[in-house]
């Protein structure tokens, strides 16, 4: 059973200074400066309050404005809701839109900078459920939201929640997500008929990790009429043993340069049906970014793999 904790987290503001400064400089008497200050201090709309992916409940005096993201996904799903102007720092992974290149960097998800999150005075953290940069953070007093979709009925939720916490509409949440649906079956109408059942491995990185069908990327296989030799029951994103996949003997692999270039030569590999065949697909890094990562960016995913799919349905 979740348990749940409530925390109150007042956001730190220079509105109600920077109105009093303006003021005084203008002529204006003391008093009604101070009087502006308070009033500008006001929060502008309603406390917010959200259950977070770790059964939290946290409260927000005011919509937050000033956001630090320490997941790819989530950087990525706050911009194509609208509010990429409140991000204010983001972690090293964080590359799309090309406009977060801009912000300071965090660290990662896993070895964040306290001291520069600090600095930079969020009203809130977005985390991986998985972060052990929460409890820290939150003895400091900055609100922390654990979200960490895995299944595309988690970005869905994620999307509603980030809607719900920035105070934006929820028309607009259900939109990305429509876009991102559609996208997926479009790829989906797409694929050759040749290919489809065709047993997919799919490295998310070196290990070797896969995607199994539990995960999103395993979902998005199975939608676009392709098999998984990864098994839901092995969990959405398992370590496996060399030598299953080389028993498995996929139709198809997926694999990310760094991946590919971080692994070892695994013994018998090279006599997998995919590899003499030459169905084995490579993606660069920025294609990699747009495969792994549970988002907006979906859509563009399944175009990916389609392409994957189109390009070796007429290998040997």
């Amino acid at each position: 059973m979740k348990t749940r904790a409530a925390q109150t987290f007042p956001r730190l503001t220079i509105a109600g200074l920077a109105v009093a400064l303006w003021l005084g400089a203008s002529g204006l008497s003391s008093a009604h400066a101070a009087d502006a200050a308070v009033e500008a201090a006001e929060p502008a709309a309603s406390t917010v309050t959200i259950e977070d992916a770790r059964g939290r409940s946290v409260t927000l005096s005011q919509p937050p404005q000033r956001i630090v993201s320490l997941l790819p996904s989530l950087t990525e799903s706050v911009c194509a809701l609208g509010a990429c102007e409140r991000l204010v720092g983001v972690d090293r992974y964080s590359r799309y839109p090309e406009t977060v290149a801009q912000l300071p960097e965090v660290g990662g998800g896993i070895d964040p900078n306290i001291e520069a999150i600090a600095r930079l005075r969020p009203d809130v953290v977005l985390a991986a459920t998985s972060s052990r940069a929460a409890f820290r953070l939150e003895s400091l007093g900055i609100a922390v939201v654990a979200l960490e979709p895995q299944t595309e009925a988690d970005v869905q939720h994620v999307l509603g929640v980030l809607a719900r916490l920035l105070q934006l509409p929820d028309a607009r949440a259900e939109q990305v997500w429509r876009d991102i649906d559609a996208g997926v079956n479009a790829a989906a109408q797409a694929m050759p008929a040749s290919m489809r059942g065709a047993r997919v491995y799919f490295e998310v990185s070196s290990g070797p990790f896969a995607a199994g069908e539990a995960s999103f990327i395993g979902q998005m296989l199975q939608r676009l009429g392709l098999g998984n030799i990864v098994a839901a029951d092995m969990g959405p994103f398992p370590k496996l043993n060399p030598e299953f996949v080389l028993r498995a003997d996929p139709d198809l692999i997926m694999v990310g340069d760094r991946s590919m270039q971080a692994s070892p030569s695994y013994p018998g590999w090279q006599n997998m049906r995919a590899i003499r065949q030459g169905r084995v697909c490579r993606f660069n890094d920025a294609q990699a970014d747009i495969l792994v990562r549970p988002g907006p960016r979906m859509a563009e995913a399944a175009q990916l793999m389609l392409r994957c799919a189109q390009d070796k349905a007429s290998a040997p």
